[in-house]
């Protein structure tokens, strides 16, 4: 997951993300074969380094067209891509495939309440 340097990206959700920086943890299910993983996950990717989230934080999980890979039945991920964002092993935010906002600032609407510990 590389960041678009050309991409824009929300400073609201930049914002939402850099309070939350090392107190959550993301995961994120994709595939560069998929066409939403290939147009969306940049964008996102970019959110997360302007908002200096850690990469520690951060686990990208690939997996094929027949959405096979690592914790998929686990997290019931059934359409890509999928991100979960967790604290302490408690989900807080999942975005599934597509939205009418980038999955950054979806995130970020459903995350603006969760302070860190």
């Amino acid at each position: 997951m590389t960041p678009d340097a050309t991409t824009s990206v929300d400073e609201e959700a930049v914002a939402v993300f850099r309070q939350l920086g090392g107190t959550v943890s993301i995961r994120v299910w994709g595939g560069d074969w998929c066409p939403d993983t290939s147009s969306q996950l940049p964008g996102f990717a970019a959110t997360l380094a302007a908002a200096d989230v850690p990469m520690d934080d951060v686990e990208v999980i690939t997996v094929d067209r027949g959405k096979d890979g690592r914790l998929v039945e686990e997290y019931d991920i059934t359409h890509i891509p999928t991100i979960v964002v967790e604290r302490n092993g408690t989900e807080l935010a999942r975005f599934v495939e597509h939205a009418a906002v980038s999955p950054a600032v979806y995130l970020a609407e459903r995350l603006a309440d969760a302070t860190p510990d």
